[in-house]
């Protein structure tokens, strides 16, 4: 089983019949957001349907896409107009901003769906042979250019691969607490597959309806109880990777010294070193009570020094959601229809949530209401939790009507050790809202800029930040531009790396050098010209 591409949005999010998310507190968002914009009244500027648009001509001879159904079927390569637009890009605010003009440069030639490693293998070896550009695809969700379908130099094409068909559990071992699942099954199946034998992965990133195994690991994905289960690079045992070399397969032991274990360089690989076919992941018991709470604290720092000590301490958390006062204002105002609180209030929601056994979830829930009070926090009880635990995936839903107002939505995010947390949170933030200045969209609008810390260590945090703006029709894309430089030019100078979960993709690549260094940038392109040396999986990502 997977989803029906048609029954998904080409250039947005999520589902064609989209929720309504905001029902009857609409009239009242829009018109908080249009004078906290400073827009009056905010524009309608819809989409281009996908009947108005002209793709590119198909690159690829007769003779290839011969092979290509060769290889697989018929059925199962795709040249038509709306397969190749939805797997031009990804979901990000810089790809939509493509997809909605109607500018889809960047589509594949062809999309394929193989159904088993051996047709990787085979799609991966014709596209080296061939000199065609290769892009694995599996949700799609990718929000920093990581599957653009772009063609490298001398190519003769693209030819977006889409792992979606392998989408089976091979194995559940009880013992080891390990599965092992084909790369292209979608989060709700394999947690359904899972636990119905009373495991969980408990991998749940805000994408996990649309998004799969093979994505998970490709940019070392983060769900949001990363705190208890892990970052994909902690919770992957193994992996198996078609590679023009042929096939690859990585360690799997609970532990070896036989030299460095190649798994990790996977996790991160975003397809570059080939194409994910198979992982195998560690397990967990499912827990057997989920306990989601709010507390509040007069100001940012207090809740900082809060989460840093829940996490040094030891206390068994699954997330902790540290808001700072301008994402709390935001979320006030959202929940009350565009009632918006004071400005000057700097109050922080922290969301707590616990999962496990009754014994582990109440006394952490002791130790952590005690921690959280010390600090000044006050409990707010589960209200909080339970409104966020039910949209927890929704919140995706609001970028598209905002974007069909004249708006643009843009998130981005760091990680920093607890020393640098408020020194990070501070200048990134600052440097967004003077780009926001200087590039208003329209005379007199304004931008808003808001973070949270969503995961967390006994050493550091992430910073996970969300700008809103007015967008300027003429130069979306160059102001974008200006925006996402000033931010990760801020983030790298001072102390974050620059992304913590999204990936590098293209979007992150002016900054990964300096962040890794001349020498660790060199042994990552002397692995891809072994792996590949034709360099068509995945052009233009991760390596220059």
């Amino acid at each position: 089983m997977t989803i029906e591409r048609r029954k998904l949005r080409w250039n947005g999010w999520g589902w064609v019949d989209a929720p309504d998310i905001l029902g009857d507190r609409a009239a009242g968002v829009w018109t908080w957001m249009s004078e906290t914009m400073g827009v009056k009244p905010l524009p309608s500027t819809p989409a281009k349907a996908l009947s108005d648009i002209t793709l590119p001509e198909v690159r690829l001879s007769s003779d290839i896409i011969k092979k290509l159904s060769g290889l697989l079927d018929a059925r199962r390569v795709m040249t038509d107009d709306y397969e190749r637009a939805f797997h031009a890009r990804g979901k990000s605010y810089h790809d939509l901003v493509h997809l909605r003009a109607g500018r889809v440069d960047t589509a594949p030639d062809a999309v394929v769906y193989p159904a088993s490693a051996d047709e990787v293998l085979a799609l991966v070896r014709l596209a080296e042979d061939e000199r065609i550009a290769l892009i694995p695809f599996g949700g799609g969700s990718s929000v920093v250019g990581g599957v653009t379908a772009e063609v490298g130099k001398g190519q003769a094409g693209a030819v977006t691969l889409d792992t979606t068909l392998m989408n089976q559990v091979l194995e559940i071992d009880e013992e080891a607490f390990v599965a092992r699942a084909q790369s292209g099954i979608y989060g709700p199946q394999l947690e359904e597959a899972l636990q119905a034998e009373g495991f969980t992965l408990g991998h749940y990133p805000q994408s996990f309806e649309f998004s799969t195994l093979g994505g998970w690991i490709a940019p070392r994905s983060a769900g949001q109880q990363s705190n208890m289960y892990g970052k994909a690079e902690k919770w992957v045992v193994s992996t198996e990777l078609a590679t023009p070399q042929g096939m690859w397969s990585t360690e799997g032991f609970p532990g070896s010294a036989a030299g460095p274990q190649l798994t990790d360089i996977v996790a991160g690989s975003e397809g570059v070193l080939g194409v994910i076919t198979e992982a195998a992941f560690k397990l967990h018991r499912a827990p057997e009570v989920k306990d989601y709470r709010g507390y509040v604290f007069l100001d940012f720092p207090a809740g900082v020094a809060a989460t840093r000590e829940l996490m040094q301490s030891g206390v068994h958390t699954a997330m902790i959601r540290l808001s700072d006062a301008a994402e709390t204002r935001s979320f006030r105002a959202l929940e009350a229809g565009g009632t918006a609180p004071d400005p000057s209030e700097q109050f922080c929601l922290m969301l707590v949530g616990l999962e496990g056994d009754r014994a582990t979830v109440d006394t952490a829930l002791e130790r952590s209401r005690a921690i959280i009070e010390n600090h000044g926090g006050m409990h707010l009880g589960e209200g909080p939790g339970e409104i966020w635990y039910r949209s927890r995936f929704l919140t995706p839903y609001l970028r598209d009507p905002m974007m069909d107002r004249g708006l643009g939505v843009e998130t981005l995010e760091t990680a920093t050790r607890w020393s640098n947390i408020i020194h990070l949170h501070e200048v990134t933030s600052n440097a967004i809202a003077d780009a926001l200045e200087s590039n208003p969209g329209v005379p007199g609008a304004r931008g808003a800029v808001m973070a949270h810390i969503s995961h967390s260590y006994t050493d550091g945090a992430s910073l996970y930040f969300t700008f809103t703006f007015v967008r300027d029709l003429d130069r979306e894309v160059d102001q974008w531009l200006v925006l996402k430089r000033a931010a990760s030019d801020a983030i790298v100078a001072n102390g974050g790396t620059i992304s913590h979960h999204h990936g590098v993709g293209t979007d992150h690549m002016p900054w990964i050098d300096r962040e890794k260094g001349p020498i660790s940038t060199a042994i990552l392109k002397a692995i891809k010209d072994q792996v590949d040396p034709m360099g068509v999986l995945n052009p233009g990502k991760l390596i220059g």
